[in-house]
């Protein structure tokens, strides 16, 4: 029960990129074609899972036992960087129109701070190895969600009658917000 309510909470009720907004840049970049939007959240989701895997060996296995807690932003940094790459390099190998279409947006992950945010959450709220996995699961499901919500939008909004003034960035803006909102709703349940 309790890995279930960890997996709601980052996916809906804490969701990273609508309560503390982290993860901005690809949200608002990528979420113009639903397809790319599902792509890019279900790397940042793969990312994610294998860097709080990771990063939670580094800390608790060589970090802490010899004292070094003071090194844990670099080295996630390094950690991070380092998946980004061989995922980026996956992806290019696997599928190349997948890859053109993230563009520069699959190296942006690499300074997506929902994946650092991910990683000094894990830790600050000592959670075990499986509630981090599972934590990272769930913070990518709802980065997969807030990002494919918000591209649904979009492609709705291409075809609506918006005054010039709103369009384009100012009512993304506006409409990541009401989502912000709604997604608050969420908070007094869990």
């Amino acid at each position: 029960m309790e890995l279930l309510l960890i997996f709601i909470s980052a996916a809906i009720v804490n969701n990273f990129v609508l309560a503390y907004f982290l993860g901005i840049c690809p949200f608002i970049g990528v979420s113009n074609k639903v397809s790319s939007a599902f792509s890019m959240g279900m790397a940042t989701t793969f990312v994610m899972t294998i860097a709080s895997i990771v990063t939670w060996i580094i800390y608790y296995l060589i970090l802490q036992p010899f004292h070094l807690e003071y090194l844990q932003t670099v080295s996630f940094i390094l950690v991070i960087a380092s998946l980004v790459q061989f995922v980026e390099m996956f992806i290019k190998k696997v599928s190349r129109p997948l890859y053109r279409a993230l563009g520069i947006f699959l190296p942006l992950i690499t300074t997506n701070c929902a994946i650092m945010g991910l990683a000094l959450f894990s830790i600050t709220r000592e959670y075990n190895f499986y509630q981090g996995i599972i934590f990272a699961v769930g913070a990518g499901v709802g980065f997969t969600l807030a990002i494919s919500l918000m591209a649904g939008i979009r492609e709705e909004l291409e075809l609506a009658e918006i005054p010039g003034p709103f369009r384009g960035a100012p009512i993304t803006l506006i409409v990541a917000g009401i989502m912000a909102l709604a997604f608050s709703g969420f908070a007094g349940m869990i």
